[in-house]
């Protein structure tokens, strides 16, 4: 193995042999990509760039630039940690896109990647019938949904809100990061307890939503992330059923709720038939996201109650 790696630094010298090396490697191993990319070579691509402090959109001059062996060394090695560790890359980089804003991640919290973003752009037209003064994001794990609603929407004030100590914890270095302390707080909360006597006129939600079932066949990527984040009981549905229970009473008049299940939509279509969701289409891709005002919640809390 030693061999075989000394043997490589001294016969790949170009970025371009970097990446076509990870990406080769890559596929040899069946890694599995989806937090943030979609293919080897854009995996390799990513982790060679950040690697050499090189923008993704540099030159293409750049591909035929010869490494130090400082840099073939430092390259080699952020490879073969992905291959052999089974790490997103977010977590090898410590950093994350959403929304075209960068965020710091580690196995702490899940890698951003919700279709909420797209959302978040059109600021939740046309479903959002009030100016949000007051936004939480519940199960903020990074942080990256409520801040960029922050930044979507100026003059409000933004909670975040997790169960997790360690999601609170980078969840803060990201107010830090986008300097929002003003606007900004991180609160440690099971659902609505540690957010008692506050209301909102939007609330946005990841939850954990995994069903027992594709959890236990999650590839070891998925697996990397914290499975608090990820699996919520046979059907997926556990944490989202205590949410429409509740959701209303921490709503303003007018206000919306908007929450991701993820594939377990159609679960929650069944437990919930008479309940009319709205599931916005996406131009970006992704699916399972519902939209419902509070007034709704209200008219249908029996059923809520009932479950």
């Amino acid at each position: 193995m030693i061999e075989r790696r000394e043997s490589s630094l001294h016969e790949l010298a170009t970025v371009l042999d970097y990446i076509r090396w990870g990406a080769s490697r890559f596929n040899e191993a069946g890694l599995w990509f989806g937090h943030g990319t979609d293919s080897a070579w854009d995996e390799a691509v990513l982790l060679v760039m950040h690697t050499l402090h090189l923008p993704l959109e540099s030159k293409p001059e750049v591909l035929q630039a010869r490494l130090t062996m400082e840099e073939r060394r430092e390259v080699l090695g952020i490879l073969e940690r992905r291959v052999e560790e089974r790490l997103p890359a977010s977590y090898l980089t410590n950093e994350a896109h959403f929304c075209g804003m960068s965020f710091y991640v580690d196995e702490r919290v899940l890698v951003p990647r919700s279709p909420i973003g797209e959302l978040i752009r059109g600021e939740f037209q046309p479903w959002l019938k009030v100016e949000p003064l007051a936004i939480l994001d519940l199960c903020c794990g990074s942080g990256c949904i409520g801040i960029a609603c922050a930044e979507a929407f100026p003059e409000a004030r933004v909670d975040l809100s997790d169960i997790s100590d360690g999601a609170i914890e980078v969840a803060q270095i990201n107010i830090n990061r986008h300097q929002l302390n003003e606007r900004v707080r991180a609160v440690q909360s099971d659902l609505f307890a540690g957010l008692d006597g506050f209301s909102y006129e939007l609330i946005v939600c990841n939850p954990p939503y995994v069903d027992a079932r594709d959890l236990a066949e999650m590839p070891d990527e998925y697996r990397a992330e914290p499975e608090i984040a990820l699996g919520s009981g046979e059907d997926g549905l556990d944490f989202t059923r205590r949410l429409l229970r509740e959701a209303a009473n921490h709503l303003q008049p007018d206000g919306l709720l908007v929450c991701e299940v993820g594939n377990s939509w159609e679960a929650l279509e069944k437990a919930f038939p008479e309940v009319p969701f709205l599931w916005p289409e996406f131009e970006d891709g992704g699916h399972g996201v519902f939209v419902i005002s509070r007034e709704e919640l209200l008219a249908y809390q029996s059923f809520f109650d009932a479950e």
